[in-house]
């Protein structure tokens, strides 16, 4: 594994030495492809694969959404723990006081959210340095991360963790880029495109170093970058929606908090005084996308102790279906629903209809 972090440090010493401009975006393609390949090797030598996380990190899954939180060592993440859940995970002044992931679980809006408390990453993370892989592979499991900063050096930080992230094929606050990719047995590339900035030798480029030479790629946004095609040929990237959380307000002035409220997807808090977790628990809620659905058996009133929770915009009474049993779609005849989704309390709908946070709803099956 040394030989392939070697090459991706000399990789990245020629990149960075590298001017961009068209006649260098052929090269840099096939560099970049280089180097995503090495660092897929790296990850699968030192996961198994990209496996479930070793020593404490597999922790299973419970309650209705995961998030975790990620950052350096003594920002706060352990003391964040223990108010949002009343978890205990050990915090200190001192650097690695957690080593292992700790998990807690909190009630909002009747679901249950599990919180897992990272250990904190180092630079170099990504390329194996100190228990990163493990760290960066457990974070790939929630369904959203909090990157927590220290006030005093944000910017720094949120940088090397991003790099961090990236290198190991997590994607923060993007959609996965429309671009289709099909491999095929002849035929040669196809290549069709709507961004300029792309050009055919450069995905040749690209795809010769994944000795793929037959393939239809249709790119049908106009900004798309080398990045987002490898991400596309790779297979295997988390989007992945992300809030920064920066801590320890009340040791900065209120002109740099200012500067601070700038950055997007960003919440200002102090765990150690409780300042601000009710906007950052609100913040979480909406990056999940939580929908709260509510069953409601015939001849009895709703259940509204124990909500039904789906993560999407626009859920529709199949994605609800499925959440309960897949078997259900099968049975499936109708569904009568109450609330906002509808006009007529209540109304019959089918399949496709799309459901609202604390819509009630009673399914009907075939006989």
């Amino acid at each position: 594994m040394s030989g392939a972090l070697a090459k991706i440090q000399e990789i990245e010493a020629e990149m960075a030495r590298t001017q961009k401009n068209k006649a260098t975006s052929k090269h840099l393609g096939m560099l970049k492809a280089k180097l995503a390949k090495l660092r897929q090797e790296v990850i699968s030598a030192g996961s198994g694969g990209g496996g479930p996380a070793q020593d404490g990190f597999d922790v299973t899954k419970s309650g209705d959404t995961r998030i975790g939180l990620v950052g350096f060592p003594s920002v706060g993440k352990s003391t964040l723990l223990t108010k949002l859940t009343g978890t205990e995970s050990e915090a200190a002044s001192y650097e690695f006081t957690t080593l292992t992931c700790i998990p807690g679980t909190l009630q909002y809006k009747g679901s249950k959210i599990q919180v897992l408390d990272l250990p904190g990453i180092i630079e170099g993370a990504k390329d194996g340095k100190g228990r990163g892989r493990q760290v960066i592979s457990t974070a790939r499991t929630c369904n959203a991360i909090l990157i927590v900063l220290d006030a005093m050096k944000p910017l720094t930080h949120k940088r090397l963790i991003e790099k961090e992230l990236f290198g190991f094929g997590m994607r923060l606050n993007k959609q996965p880029p429309n671009i289709s990719f099909t491999k095929k047995p002849k035929g040669g590339i196809n290549f069709q495109s709507k961004c300029p900035s792309i050009t055919v030798d450069t995905v040749k480029a690209i795809l010769a170093e994944y000795r793929i030479h037959n393939a239809d790629i249709n790119i049908r946004e106009t900004k798309c970058s080398v990045d987002d095609i490898i991400d596309v040929i790779e297979a295997n990237r988390v989007y992945m929606p992300c809030i920064y959380v920066i801590n320890k307000v009340d040791a900065i002035s209120i002109e740099e908090l200012d500067l601070l409220s700038k950055c997007p997807h960003y919440v200002p808090i102090s765990a150690g005084l409780e300042w601000n977790l009710d906007d950052l628990l609100e913040k979480v809620w909406d990056y999940c996308k939580m929908i709260r659905i509510y069953t409601k058996p015939k001849g009895q009133i709703p259940d509204y102790t124990a909500p039904v929770i789906i993560h999407a915009s626009n859920p529709t009474v199949e994605e609800f279906c499925n959440r309960i049993h897949k078997g259900i779609k099968a049975s499936f005849k109708h569904a009568w629903v109450w609330g906002s989704s509808v006009k007529h309390q209540p109304q019959k709908v089918g399949i496709n209809h799309v459901l609202h946070d604390e819509d009630v709803i009673q399914i009907v099956k075939k006989i």
